[in-house]
């Protein structure tokens, strides 16, 4: 039987390190508009993989929300939670139905794109304006390259996790 206090201290630990990630990404400066490496993503997939969905999305929230009050704007929320939620929406629909068929990093690559489609809906709705879209090409290659780094370095720290005393409690 699961401990559910370790349960909730240890995604409570993740979401902490997921917006520790999230804030100091965001200090980071950005060179081309729209492009990082979205690290604390690699939290959110480990938390889909170890625990399931529901625990998935409340980190993605719960750092995204807090991580906007502590370094950004309401703008930053509506883009971070549009894609967040839409990747988050297509990374839980790839794992369940085809994580046998589809490794983890083409499952954050698909994450990564789809956040981006996610936030240029937003960027879309704020300018009333469809010819943002004129952007995505350059989204895509960096969804690409960005994704396959979440997907390696989140296989990497499930291995790391699944081994550790700590984390054999709460399972």
């Amino acid at each position: 039987m699961v401990n559910k206090t370790t349960k909730m201290i240890f995604l409570s630990f993740l979401t902490g390190i997921a917006l520790v990630i999230y804030v100091l990404e965001s200090q980071i400066p950005v060179l081309i508009p729209g492009i990082k490496l979205g690290l604390a993503n690699i939290i959110s997939l480990t938390a889909l993989i170890l625990f399931g969905w529901k625990e998935a999305l409340i980190i993605m929230f719960l750092r995204t929300f807090l991580g906007s009050m502590f370094s950004g704007s309401m703008s930053t929320f509506m883009f971070s939670i549009a894609g967040g939620i839409l990747s988050n929406v297509v990374m839980i629909l790839l794992y369940k139905f085809f994580k046998n068929s589809l490794s983890l990093w083409a499952i954050s690559i698909c994450g990564a794109i789809f956040h981006n489609i996610g936030q240029l809906l937003v960027a879309a709705f704020v300018i009333h304006d469809l010819r943002i879209y004129i952007y995505l090409p350059v989204l895509l290659i960096s969804a690409v390259v960005t994704g396959y780094f979440i997907g390696l370095c989140t296989k990497f720290l499930c291995t790391r996790l699944k081994n550790t005393k700590v984390f054999k409690n709460v399972l």
